[in-house]
C-alpha cells in the first residue's frame, strides 16, 4: 500500500500511542501530512513546539462532537482512532462519560470518516473488552461492537480494530508509578502479587497497529501475542534495575481490577487465523436471520482456551530487566539518557 502522498489523521494524538506513532512516521517519506486530532491545546502547543515540523497540523475537538471530527477529517485518507477514556478507578466512578467518549466517540469517528470516504479506520480496544468485569472495559467491548457494526455496511471506508494489553511505561500505568516511589523512598505498592499482565511497549502496540493497516479486512480484529509476568516480579525487576531497597507492600486488588489480562476469548480463538505474530479474529458477518432455528452448536470451543496473561509465555524478573531497558522512559530516568524525548504530557 503506497501511502506517501496520503494524510493521517489519529485521534487523541498527543497521547501515549500518538506520539509513538510520531516517532515511527514524522522523519521518514511516508504520509504527507499527519493531523493530531485531540482536546488538550497545552499537550498540542507543547508537541507543536517540540517538534516543529511542516508535516504535522493540529485540529481542537473532541470525539463527542462529530462537528468537530468532521472539520477535521476533510482530505484524510487513514485514520488511528486512539481517543478514550482508559483509567479504570475513573470510569468506574463516571461510567456515562466513558461511555460518551469510547463509545459514542467512537461512532462519531467512524461516521465521519464514512462521511468523507475515508480510506481506513483503526480502532484501538483494549483487554478489558474481553470478558469486561468493569466500566472501561465494557465501554470499550461495545466499542468494538460499534466497529464491527460499522464494517458490515461501509463500502467506501473499511473499518477494522486492534486490541492489546497495558503497555509498559504508558501514562497512567504502574512503571512510572513504581519508579516515583522508589525515588521517593516509599514501598511500592502492588494490589496483588500473584496478577498477571502482558508485558507490551508502545512500539509492541505501534507495530500491531500499523499490521492492521495493512492486513486488515472490514471488521477483523487484530491481537498480538506478548509475552507477560506477575506484578511482583516487575517490581521486583525496577527494584534491582534501579540499585533500590523499598519494601514492597501489599495493599489489595482495586475495584473492577483483573487477576489476568485476556486478549482472546475461547469464542474468538475457535475463529482466529494465526498470523505469526500476530491473531486475526474475522468478523461475524451473519445476518439477523443466522439463528431462524437451532440444530446444532459448536463442540470445540468447550475445548478452547482463552488467551490471557497467564498461560502465555511467562518472564522471570530477569527476563523483565531485558524489556525494561529498552523503554525511554527506564532509558530516560534510570539510566539518564537525555537524548530520549517523551511527547506525551
Amino acid at each position: 500500500m503506497k501511502i506517501q502522498d496520503k494524510v493521517l489523521l489519529i485521534t487523541g494524538g498527543t497521547g501515549s500511542f500518538g506520539s509513538a506513532v510520531l516517532h515511527r512516521f514524522l522523519h521518514t517519506e511516508y504520509f504527507k501530512e499527519i493531523r493530531i486530532f485531540s482536546r488538550d491545546e497545552k499537550k498540542q502547543d507543547d508537541m507543536r513546539n517540540q517538534l516543529k515540523n511542516e508535516k504535522l497540523k493540529f485540529y481542537i475537538g473532541d470525539v463527542r462532537d462529530y462537528n468537530s471530527l468532521e472539520r477535521a477529517m476533510h482530505g484524510v485518507d487513514f485514520v488511528f482512532h486512539a481517543a478514550a477514556l482508559k483509567q479504570v478507578p475513573s470510569c468506574e466512578f463516571f461510567p456515562l462519560e466513558a461511555t460518551k467518549t469510547n463509545v459514542f466517540g467512537t461512532q462519531n469517528v467512524i461516521d465521519a470518516a464514512i462521511a468523507n470516504k475515508v480510506n481506513k479506520v483503526i480502532c484501538l480496544s483494549t483487554d478489558k473488552a474481553a470478558y469486561p468485569i468493569n466500566a472501561m472495559g465494557i465501554s470499550k467491548a461495545l466499542m468494538e461492537k460499534v466497529a464491527i457494526a460499522a464494517s458490515r455496511n461501509s463500502t467506501s471506508t473499511t473499518v477494522c480494530l486492534t486490541r492489546y494489553g497495558n503497555v509498559m511505561a504508558s501514562r497512567g500505568s504502574v512503571i512510572p508509578l513504581f519508579l516515583k516511589q522508589i525515588k521517593a523512598g516509599e514501598n511500592l505498592t502492588v494490589t496483588d502479587p500473584n496478577m498477571t499482565r502482558f508485558l507490551m511497549s508502545l512500539e509492541d502496540a505501534v507495530d500491531l497497529v500499523l499490521f492492521a493497516f495493512e492486513h486488515g479486512n472490514p471488521g477483523d480484529l487484530f491481537v498480538n501475542k506478548a509475552p507477560a509476568g506477575t506484578i511482583r516480579d516487575l517490581a521486583q525487576a525496577l527494584k534491582e534495575l534501579c540499585n533500590a531497597n523499598n519494601e514492597i507492600k501489599i495493599i489489595g486488588t482495586r475495584h473492577g481490577e483483573k487477576l489476568y489480562e485476556t486478549l482472546c476469548t475461547r469464542e474468538e480463538m475457535a475463529k482466529a487465523e494465526d498470523m505469526g505474530e500476530f491473531y486475526r479474529i474475522p468478523a461475524d458477518n451473519r445476518d439477523l436471520n443466522y439463528a431462524q432455528y437451532f440444530s446444532e452448536g459448536e463442540i470445540d470451543i468447550s475445548l478452547i482456551e482463552d488467551y490471557h496473561s497467564h498461560n502465555t509465555e511467562q518472564q522471570d524478573v530477569n527476563g523483565m530487566k531485558k524489556l525494561l531497558i529498552n523503554l525511554p522512559l527506564i532509558k530516560r530516568e534510570v539510566f539518564g539518557d537525555m537524548d530520549v524525548v517523551q511527547y506525551a504530557g
